[in-house]
């Protein structure tokens, strides 16, 4: 494993994280528990879920797998870097949801609570909140902080102007800030790399990339000839059928190479400047195995330069990649 800073932070997390959204709903607890196992021995540290993951609303499915995943052994707590989010309805009470400090400090409680844990390193807002001012959502989170229940504050779903809305409200009440954005970054859907990139890498917040593998379609969904896991969902079909002639060219350039498209669309993450740890979310454990190797791989100018040509990205930062 290799490892980096998470932004400015001084915490060090793996290049690459584990992604539970499939613990419960598409994998066992007994498998998900054999794949965080793996992933300790492998030497990832970062641990990334949510309190909405789980499908069912408000029960938390996935936070109480981890958490007796912790159970089992004490130890392994300080071994991680355990992240979770709140922002997402967890019932159907008015407050149940969003950003306001009643519901920050509740949903906060209640991860604790279901990760078996009494501090969270990593807590995510999940989402932006057009509805709650940041005073009031700064004001909770940095009581949590000031409680020893929360280490770090990051962000997800942020548009680069949110980011410096967040940043800078910070700043004024004399706090640091997000240290991490949680965005979807791949190389089908790369339009972070107008203003949200730029706005980690200005704040030196780091960016932890989800979907690296757009729901499955860049790990060889054209070659099996079905997709399969997420890539078999209705919305990521019809994305298979759409960008069907490109990724069957993605696939055969990575097969020219020897390489498979999961790993190569990892290493391609690995290499873009203020990337961090993309999060994998595997079903199984050969998944992750099988991910990890992308730390090993290392694709050169020209190389990066053919992937530009087949997945174009935006024409790069705002506003030089629509205006003059």
């Amino acid at each position: 494993m290799k490892y980096a800073n998470l932004g400015r932070s001084g915490l060090v997390v793996g290049r690459l994280g584990l992604g539970t959204m499939n613990f419960g709903p598409h994998t066992p607890e007994p498998e998900a528990h054999a794949i965080m196992n793996l992933a300790l021995d492998k030497g990832v540290n970062l641990f990334d879920t949510a309190n909405t993951y789980g499908a069912q609303l408000g029960e938390g499915i996935t936070e109480q797998i981890i958490g007796n995943w912790l159970a089992e052994d004490p130890a392994r707590r300080d071994q991680i870097v355990l992240a979770t989010k709140v922002y997402g309805m967890m019932g159907l009470k008015p407050n149940a949801g969003r950003l306001s400090a009643f519901h920050v400090r509740k949903a906060c409680e209640d991860s604790l609570r279901r990760l078996r844990t009494d501090h969270i390193d990593l807590l995510q807002v999940h989402h932006i909140d057009r509805t709650t001012p940041w005073e009031e959502t700064w004001q909770a989170l940095d009581l949590l902080v000031a409680q020893g229940k929360v280490t770090y504050v990051g962000t997800s779903n942020f548009a680069g102007w949110h980011l410096a809305r967040a940043q800078e409200h910070a700043r004024q009440r004399n706090t640091p800030g997000p240290v991490s954005e949680q965005s979807v970054y791949n190389l089908l859907e790369r339009t972070v790399e107008l203003e949200v990139l730029p706005a980690c890498r200005d704040y030196g917040i780091g960016l932890l990339p989800y979907s690296p593998l757009h729901g499955g379609l860049l790990g060889g969904a054209v070659r099996r000839g079905t997709a399969d896991g997420r890539a078999a969902e209705p919305k990521s079909g019809k994305q298979l059928k759409r960008h069907h002639d490109r990724i069957a060219a993605y696939e055969k350039w990575c097969a020219d190479l020897g390489l498979p498209p999961a790993q190569v669309a990892l290493a391609w993450l690995l290499h873009q400047p203020g990337v961090t740890a993309p999060i994998l979310g595997p079903r199984v454990a050969e998944q992750l195995d099988q991910g990890l190797a992308a730390l090993k791989i290392s694709l050169d100018r020209g190389q990066l330069k053919e992937l530009d040509a087949l997945f174009p990205g935006p024409g790069g930062p705002a506003p030089e990649a629509y205006s003059w």
